[in-house]
């Protein structure tokens, strides 16, 4: 990947289980099947990967029907450990870059909102010993611009975690609560962020499988070059999805020793480890 990505949407608790719905729906309208029972999950690579393009652009889109229908040979075979069909291919791509297409439709729809920061995957972290202990400064940006948007909505809001390593997790929280419980900045934004994550499963967790989505699409087809972000990116993703991100992502104003400054749900930092603020 270019660039190392965290970020999450924003969905309020009134929207979840309706927006954990819709996106049942779409799966079946797109695949014909709940992909998981395959052994397979809804996410950026998943769907939007390079092969899926060149699968879809093989016909003419499918009707409906043909595509579900194709697509659930596609998946059956994947479990059998046979050769699909041409039809299949194409149906399962067109598949995915339909639910892709109709994620960010829904997450627009439920009033989702994007935060991410970006580092570059060359970023080197110094020796010193208590550098491992201390939150990463893209991600006290991160919940800085949560917490601009917690306090502008005058909400409290949940950190939920994709799993990923129980020794990781565990020293991300051990990271988290050093900043929140340690520094005078975490202890402020307690007020509104509640400051104990919760991790669940992605492979069964629509919120979390759209947040992913939205990382990838990021990863490849979001630029700052005026910010020094111009790694190479997939023009395709850019082109399709790059409006998407930049309409999601939260837009607001945030405060810093009494100066008021314009701040987006995005923002890239070039170098993680330095002094100051960038």
């Amino acid at each position: 990947m270019p660039y190392e990505v965290r970020g999450g949407i924003a969905l309020q608790d009134s929207q979840l289980w309706p927006f954990v719905q819709a996106m049942q729906r779409l799966e079946l309208d797109c695949f014909g099947a709940q992909v998981h029972q395959y052994k397979l999950e809804i996410k950026g690579s998943t769907l939007l990967d390079r092969k899926r393009f060149k699968f879809a652009r093989q016909a003419e889109p499918l009707e409906p029907d043909a595509r579900r229908k194709y697509c659930r040979g596609f998946l059956t075979k994947g479990l059998e450990h046979k050769p699909p069909i041409r039809e299949e291919f194409t149906a399962y791509g067109q598949a995915c870059l339909e639910m892709a297409r109709g994620t960010f439709q829904l997450l627009r729809d439920h009033r989702a909102v994007l935060f991410a920061s970006v580092i570059p995957c060359r970023a080197q972290k110094p020796q010193q010993a208590h550098i491992h202990e201390l939150l990463r400064k893209d991600h006290v940006f991160l919940l800085e611009r949560f917490f601009y948007f917690l306090e502008t909505e005058r909400q409290h809001g949940l950190l939920v975690m994709d799993e990923v390593e129980k020794s990781a997790d565990r020293k991300f929280v051990r990271q988290l609560e050093a900043y929140f419980m340690k520094t005078a900045t975490g202890r402020y934004r307690t007020a509104w962020i509640v400051p104990t994550p919760f991790f669940v499963s992605s492979d069964m967790t629509y919120p979390v499988q759209a947040a992913d989505l939205c990382i990838y699409c990021l990863n490849w087809g979001f630029r700052l070059p005026s910010q020094g972000m111009d790694a190479p990116k997939r023009d395709e993703i850019g082109d399709e999805f790059g409006p998407w991100l930049n309409q999601l992502q939260f837009a607001g104003q945030g405060e810093k020793n009494g100066s008021v400054f314009r701040c987006w749900g995005i923002v890239y930092v070039p170098n993680p480890y330095a002094p100051g603020r960038m």
